[in-house]
C-alpha cells in the first residue's frame, strides 16, 4: 500500500517522539536486520531506524532496499535516520484511511 501525503505527514507526527530501535552498522542491509525490523514492525507498526557512519549505505538507499524487501512503507528519511511503516491487519494502533 502507498500512503498518500495526508497519511505520510500524520505518521510523521506519530514518528516525532519514537527512540530509534533499529541500528544499521557496517554490514548494512543483511538478512538479521530486516528481520530485526520486521519484528518490530509487526509488534509496533512504526519503527525508528538509524545508519551509522559505518555502513555502505545512505539512509535512503537502506530505506528503500528494507522497503522493497520486507514490504513496508517508507514515511521519512531525515539525515542519518528513517521511519517505516507496516499496518496490521487487525487492531492497528494507526488509522491512516482516514487521510484520503
Amino acid at each position: 500500500m502507498a500512503l498518500n501525503s495526508k497519511q505520510r505527514a500524520y505518521l510523521r507526527g506519530q514518528a516525532q517522539h519514537l527512540d530509534t530501535i533499529v541500528l544499521i552498522g557496517k554490514d548494512g542491509v543483511t538478512e538479521a536486520t530486516a528481520e530485526s525490523i520486521r519484528t518490530a514492525l509487526a509488534a509496533r507498526e512504526l519503527v525508528k531506524c538509524k545508519v551509522l557512519d559505518n555502513c555502505p549505505y545512505k539512509a535512503k538507499e537502506a530505506a528503500e532496499m528494507f522497503c522493497e524487501y520486507i514490504g513496508c512503507d517508507s514515511v521519512q528519511v531525515i539525515g542519518s535516520k528513517f521511519v517505516l511503516f507496516m499496518q496490521k491487519d487487525k487492531d492497528s494502533q494507526y488509522d491512516i484511511k482516514q487521510f484520503k
